[in-house]
């Protein structure tokens, strides 16, 4: 089995060496950078799971250098760390791309369990790829939005849409799923993985981020709000104007 690669970028080395200490239980191979600039270099030079991204980098900020990750490596999971009472960085991060966040302080098994839940998502995508390359039905049509298991890709309206790992797992369970409603911490168990309410507003933020970019194509909202209960997809509104 291969062996998952994991990049701290911290730029406080004692607790670059803290996270990799309690990190060690999970048979990963760990990078530390201390620096915006130099995680780049490692993120050209070799291929990462995930990253654990601190907010308060020196010189290019890590909220930047996560827009940066999902710009160039979209299927590299980021959770981002950050300071307990800064909720806007966290927002900002999610909004940015970021699949997750812990707050420091934190307890090493929360961590633990997070960056298995990601990772975890990644092994299964990994594996449906593999599993759909030479079947001819490894695909979702509804409307004008078509889904390509096997390259990982979203169209619309013949048009290539550019989604996360978590965006692209959120917007096929939808698809999987037309019209019926969702509520966020059904969307979190199901997409996410973990059960927690506190984290709800990942849903909300990922979801403005998938309506944003097929709006770029598609005037019509079809992933729908149904207040106080949740979200649905709406194959109705896929159809060609």
């Amino acid at each position: 089995m291969r062996q998952e690669k994991l990049l701290i970028v911290e730029d406080d080395r004692a607790i670059r060496q803290l996270i990799s200490t309690q990190l060690h239980c999970l048979n990963l191979h760990i990078d530390e950078a201390s620096s915006a600039e130099a995680a780049i270099k490692k993120l050209a030079s070799s291929s990462y799971g995930l990253v654990l991204l601190d907010i308060n980098l020196p010189q290019m900020d890590g909220l930047s250098l996560c827009r940066k990750i999902k710009e160039h490596y979209p299927s590299i999971a980021v959770i981002l760390l950050t300071a307990l009472s800064s909720d806007m960085d966290r927002v900002i991060g999610l909004e940015m791309g970021a699949d997750d966040y812990i707050c420091k302080p934190f307890f090493a098994r929360e961590l633990q369990a997070r960056i298995k839940t990601q990772l975890r998502h990644r092994s299964q995508l990994i594996a449906a790829q593999s599993h759909h390359e030479d079947s001819a039905q490894a695909a979702i049509q509804l409307g004008e939005l078509h889904i390509e298991f096997a390259s990982h890709q979203a169209f619309l309206a013949d048009q290539a849409i550019n989604l996360t790992a978590t965006e692209f797992d959120l917007l096929v369970y939808f698809a999987k799923h037309p019209n019926h409603v969702f509520s966020r911490q059904q969307l979190l168990d199901q997409v996410w993985g973990y059960q927690h309410s506190g984290y709800e507003h990942t849903v909300n933020s990922h979801i403005n981020r998938l309506r944003s970019k097929f709006e770029q194509h598609h005037p019509a909202n079809f992933i729908e709000t149904v207040w106080g209960v949740g979200y649905k997809l709406n194959p109705g509104q896929l159809s060609a104007n």
